[in-house]
């Protein structure tokens, strides 16, 4: 199994382990010391030795920050992990804060008074956030203290060694373009942003931009590194070279010069004292890179990191990858929905749920020779109450039964060496109530919505979130998270910068996928999310109208259930949409079907009655 069920978050070792640090603080003159959820990468996930967050505090969710101070604890996470936080962490120790109404930098004015001096590894906080936090702290008379060494490592003494995953290389036919291309693409992008090196942070990136995998972290096939990008085409790589194999190594020494970690500061710093014009992205770049250029002379140009935009901007190779993967996994998907629907209430719990559908992946992929590379994250299988926990991970402790009466949602993707998916379907077990019914069609108009969307060049994603919402406010509802998530090529499910968000400032350009995933939670009782993944198609002329416009093309591929929608509260045109997707499904992912499945899938997938008036 790809997934492991272990509990979550412990909240008892909350106590013992902040006394620990309390205690170091003390004997080392600091008041206060910062704990953030990121690596020096800050990925969505970490590896086990950097799960600094987690070791002290329980909290297992991949957003969140910790402050402790002498006296007082605090935790911020963000609306999906509200509930969840609760269960995995010691509130007798940590008072819980937003991360989103009341982030530390705003925090920190009301709470950290003159001469305060607040401890911080400057290797896991981002040159914006120190910024923030900086001009908060100069309001209050706070020192801001960056660390050479992180108490929790010191503290910490069995913490895991590095990880040392073997890479392996992306072949071209998924990857589309050779990386010597890629890199000379990138090259001349940092001389236009005025700079003579860029430093690419971001394991994605540099994923892509050598077109190699690895393995360092769960779920996302990364292996953690540096680059260093000059705009002469003279680059550095920084990776623990026992990573790689002598393929590996002869393939990496064409593309870049190959360094140890260890020798990555020294290589910064040589930089800056030759007056290197430095790239670091502020949204991804540790504020240890800031002070090394500037320390040493050198001069910081911010500009974004220069691989973001052409990586999201998926090529043809990948997109068709993307479409492969997407009728593999639907047709997975649909065993998986086919065999829960003929078992027993209340015979399964979330855990049989997803091994079985892990199951199905694997079976599927061993048949179409695309093997199952890993999951893409851990499944979120919510029984009843459970599902209303937005970003909810099952373990053996939390496992619940599947109820007759209650809704059953299950947010689950996979990795494959072409395409990385990201679905989730919302079900009844036995009969739903009206309510239930009224309020899945309402999240299912959303997600039409976003689906059949048309927008203008240059729109962003903030622009078209509340598309997804619109049905939802009419009733006096919401969900607190965002609609849509970028997704990457056999790479991060969550991937930036483009979102459906209220925060999604990046326009849509043709060629980034993103999810289109609206849903409904009513905490202590049942969670609604249906799940579909897009693609930015070209803009294109609409007869009679004035501008080009893109649109959305569907590349999920899996029945939304029927028995959950009120047909009547759709329009006309929804219907329609629903109708033609379900065509589409049974008409691509059929034919990999069989025998009692296929027809499930045929009454699954059959239209419904027009009942809408307009």
């Amino acid at each position: 199994m790809f997934q492991t069920f272990d509990s979550a978050g412990d909240p008892s070792v909350g106590k013992p382990r902040v006394a620990l640090l309390r205690q170091w603080l003390a004997a080392n003159g600091l008041d206060g010391f910062i704990v953030p959820r990121a690596d020096e990468h800050q990925g969505e996930y970490v590896a086990d030795r950097s799960a600094r967050l987690k070791w002290l505090t329980g909290f297992s969710g991949s957003a969140g920050v910790a402050i402790v101070l002498r006296d007082r604890a605090f935790i911020f996470v963000d609306g999906r992990y509200t509930l969840q936080v609760r269960s995995e962490v010691d509130l007798d120790i940590f008072a819980v804060e937003s991360l989103v109404d009341n982030p530390p930098a705003v925090w920190l004015k009301d709470n950290i008074g003159k001469g305060a001096r607040l401890g911080f590894d400057p290797w896991l906080h981002t040159i914006g956030e120190v910024k923030a936090l900086q001009a908060s702290a100069d309001k209050t008379g706070a020192v801001l203290v960056p660390l050479e060494k992180n108490p929790i490592d010191i503290i910490w003494n069995d913490q895991p060694a590095a990880p040392v995953t073997p890479v392996e290389l992306h072949p071209i036919g998924f990857a589309g373009e050779l990386a010597k291309d890629k890199l000379a693409r990138l090259a001349t992008a940092i001389g236009k942003d005025g700079a003579t090196h860029a430093v690419l942070t971001d394991p994605s990136s540099i994923a892509w931009a050598f077109n190699i995998r690895g393995g360092d972290v769960p779920h996302t096939p990364l292996a953690l590194g540096f680059a260093i990008l000059a705009a002469d085409g003279s680059h550095q790589l920084f990776m623990d070279m026992r990573k790689f194999s002598r393929q590996v190594a002869a393939y990496l020494t064409q593309l870049a010069d190959p360094h140890e970690p260890g020798e990555f500061e020294a290589a910064i710093a040589a930089l800056a004292k030759g007056g290197a014009k430095i790239a670091l992205d502020p949204v991804l770049a540790a504020d240890r890179l800031r002070m090394l250029v500037e320390d040493n002379g050198g001069t910081v140009v911010a500009a974004p990191d220069p691989a973001r935009i052409p990586r999201a901007t998926k090529n043809q190779a990948e997109i068709n990858g993307s479409r492969a993967a997407h009728r593999r996994d639907g047709a997975a998907v649909a065993k998986l929905l086919c065999w829960l629907e003929r078992q027993k209430p209340g015979s399964l719990d979330e855990i049989a749920v997803v091994t079985r559908l892990e199951e199905s992946r694997r079976q599927t992929g061993e048949e179409t020779q695309m093997p199952l590379r890993d999951v893409s994250f851990d499944t979120i299988s919510g029984a009843g109450p459970n599902g209303a926990i937005m970003h909810y991970r099952v373990s053996r402790a939390t496992s619940r039964k599947l109820q007759a009466g209650e809704l059953f949602l299950l947010d689950s993707g996979a990795q494959y060496q072409d395409g990385t998916t990201d679905i989730t379907r919302t079900v009844p077990i036995g009969q739903p109530t009206e309510e239930m019914r009224e309020r899945f069609t309402l999240v299912l108009k959303g997600m039409i919505g976003i689906s059949t969307l048309r927008f203008p060049a240059g729109t962003r994603g903030s622009e078209i979130d509340a598309v997804a919402r619109m049905a939802l406010w009419k009733h006096g509802c919401d969900f607190a998270h965002g609609t849509g998530h970028g997704v990457g090529s056999y790479l991060a499910v969550h991937e930036g910068p483009q979102r459906i968000a209220r925060t999604g400032t990046e326009k849509l350009l043709e060629g980034m996928m993103l999810s289109n995933e609206p849903g409904y939670y009513k905490e202590g009782a049942y969670g609604i999310r249906i799940e579909n993944l897009i693609l930015v198609t070209p803009a294109e002329q609409i007869e009679g109208g004035d501008i080009a416009v893109h649109g959305f093309e569907t590349l999920t591929l899996a029945p939304i259930d029927i028995r959950l929608v009120r047909s009547e509260l759709l329009t006309r045109e929804e219907l329609h949409w629903l109708d033609a997707y379900h065509a589409r499904v049974l008409a691509e992912i059929g034919p990999m079907l069989d025998g009692e499945t296929l027809a499930w899938l045929e009454k699954a997938t059959a239209p419904l009655p027009h009942d809408a008036k307009i």
